[in-house]
């Protein structure tokens, strides 16, 4: 395909194209149009561990744009360990028109997209989930974006927990449509500076804030969403113990959310861990979009998987 453009991060699309996508979806949402833009073309679906809303939300979209898919786990692979992650990428090229890859280790997906000739999105990685965040700017967009604000300029997030691949990609997508971020994690378990200083140069607009800080309260304060995530990620099994011990006070619960703006959206990309990041309850919290955020995966990868496979 000449001039493929891949989804591995936030960062591959424009700040004017991040939100014409987010427009384009909410759109859509609200008047689908029955068109097949998909139509004749099939996509890999390349998985390494399980999943339940990136799988069934790909295919599914898949599907209503007219396309097939192909699920791909890793037993029926096993990427770069029964073959060459270069010999994978050559074949599927020669069978699908894109790759949906959600592999644990960036760098494989980063060497997938190098030798594939079709396009590779990037559905999670442990350094980034930017279909996960397109989803969650289309949530912030339906419930606090307006026309007068360009969309999203303006608004603020903190995200309380763990700097992980959700975090590292809210903090490089939201400065660049004008949104302020603010992470509240443990000493250690902070964002990287290289991340927090590439968000911070692609800020649109000099009053944009980028900040880590270990207070979750300091975080919220002053906030129009905010965001967790589970303390410790699939694979990350063996540090539960002591992370359950360094993430204490770290937790969101109703008393946390009072100290926000009034009616501050509650958001989490799931799956929650009760009794940890949240309490028993907090997802169906008055504030609470975090379903109507994983419902919304489905219709911003639509979105995503037409802009590549089109160019529309």
């Amino acid at each position: 395909m000449p001039n493929k453009r891949d989804f591995l991060s936030v960062t591959d699309i424009t700040p004017a194209e991040t939100l014409s996508l987010i427009k384009r979806a909410r759109d859509s949402k609200q008047t689908p149009s029955g068109s097949k833009p998909l139509a004749g073309k099939s996509v890999a679906i390349l998985f390494d561990k399980p999943s339940l809303r990136t799988r069934v939300s790909f295919q599914v979209g898949i599907e209503q744009l007219g396309g097939y898919s192909v699920f791909l786990g890793q037993q029926e692979v096993g990427l770069g360990n029964r073959e060459p992650i270069s010999d994978v990428a050559n074949v599927l090229s020669g069978y699908v028109d894109c790759i949906v890859a959600r592999i644990s280790n960036h760098d494989h997906i980063a060497e997938l997209a190098k030798h594939a000739s079709v396009p590779v999105i990037n559905a999670l990685s442990d350094q980034e989930h930017p279909c996960q965040i397109m989803a969650d700017l289309l949530t912030i967009y339906e419930h606090k974006g307006t026309e007068q604000n360009g969309g999203l300029k303006g608004l603020s997030l903190a995200y309380v927990g763990d700097g992980n691949n959700v975090a590292r990609s809210l903090c490089l997508a939201l400065p660049a449509v004008g949104m302020n971020f603010a992470s509240a994690s443990p000493q250690g378990y902070n964002l990287d500076d290289e991340s927090m200083q590439i968000a911070q140069s692609r800020a649109n607009g000099a009053s944009v804030k980028v900040r880590a800080l270990t207070d979750p309260n300091e975080a919220v304060m002053g906030a129009d969403v905010v965001y967790t995530d589970v303390w410790a990620s699939m694979g990350q099994e063996a540090e539960t113990k002591a992370r359950h011990s360094d993430f204490a006070g770290y937790t969101v619960d109703p008393a946390l959310m009072e100290r926000a703006n009034p009616g501050a959206l509650f958001m989490h990309d799931m799956p929650a861990h009760y009794g940890e990041e949240v309490p028993p309850g907090m997802l169906e919290h008055p504030q609470s979009v975090a379903f109507l955020q994983a419902h919304n995966r489905l219709h911003a990868q639509k979105t995503i998987l037409e802009f590549l496979l089109t160019g529309n």
